[in-house]
């Protein structure tokens, strides 16, 4: 009984939230934009694009570099001319700093190209960031970041693009718009019916309010794992303990302790 309660409150917490969440919130904003026509309409209006198509749109793709560490992209979307398009939403401006735009950009290429392939076949690619706080400080409401060559001023032309949004400039612009819409808790109050329409289904029909719980649910899982697995980081750092002794203390398998065990013989 007390575990049926408990679900019962976690579920009316989960209402609450859902309730209150924006597409400013990668959460919410990830699960309305894996609908390619939301990714769409978002790229036309940040890029003045209104001929571009995305074929697909995938959310938290996941990503490794050389090393084996793994990035979850936001927004990972393709369109017709097979150009590649990550967006990321960034409340904290830590997370949208020059250098992850860097590493965002790198990863994209090194995992859409197949071995063999000439360098030339790499897809042009636009890592977009969406951002709370205007991260670049410089009072506008998008910035464009393009490899130049600096004695004679001229594009690099490498098809490598960066962009910041920022999301405090709401004015009456279409991209003025989008970021109001951004900054909504409520359909009814949006500027753009394609986004309204999906915010309207997660919030308000019931078969999307079953998938958004889910989705917050898996989500609070997957935060609890990771913290279970850095807590056995910190334990096998110690060199003091066994895989026994750590699998029982975190509830892990012996056999994911060892995974986990960088220094164990190779």
């Amino acid at each position: 009984m007390n575990k049926d309660i408990h679900l019962e409150e976690k579920h009316k917490e989960d209402l609450e939230r859902l309730h209150n969440l924006r597409l400013l919130d990668d959460d919410f904003m990830t699960k309305v934009f894996e609908d390619p026509k939301c990714a769409e309409f978002l790229l036309q209006i940040i890029l003045k694009r209104y001929d571009l198509k995305v074929t697909k749109s995938t959310s938290q793709y996941g990503i490794k570099n050389l090393q084996g560490r793994s990035v979850r992209l936001d927004i990972l979307a393709v369109d017709q001319q097979n150009h590649i398009y990550n967006i990321e939403i960034q409340r904290s401006d830590h997370g949208a700093g020059v250098k992850r735009a860097r590493y965002n950009s790198s990863l994209i290429d090194a995992n859409i190209t197949e071995p063999g392939e000439q360098y030339e076949a790499l897809n042009e690619s636009y890592v977009i960031f969406i951002t709370e706080n205007d991260v670049l400080r410089k009072g506008l409401p998008i910035y464009h970041i393009e490899r130049m060559v600096s004695e004679t001023g001229e594009p690099f032309g490498d098809e490598e693009h960066i962009i910041y949004v920022n999301s405090q400039i709401k004015d009456k612009t279409s991209l003025g718009m989008l970021m109001h819409d951004f900054a909504c808790t409520d359909a009814k109050d949006m500027y753009y019916q394609v986004l309204a329409d999906r915010v309207r289904y997660f919030k308000e029909d019931e078969k999307g309010v079953t998938i958004m719980c889910k989705a917050m649910e898996d989500m609070r899982n997957e935060a609890a794992r990771e913290k279970t697995l850095q807590l056995a980081k910190n334990m096998l750092a110690l060199n003091k303990l066994s895989y026994d002794e750590i699998a029982r203390v975190t509830g892990l398998t012996v056999a994911e302790i060892k995974e986990l065990d960088t220094k164990k013989p190779a």
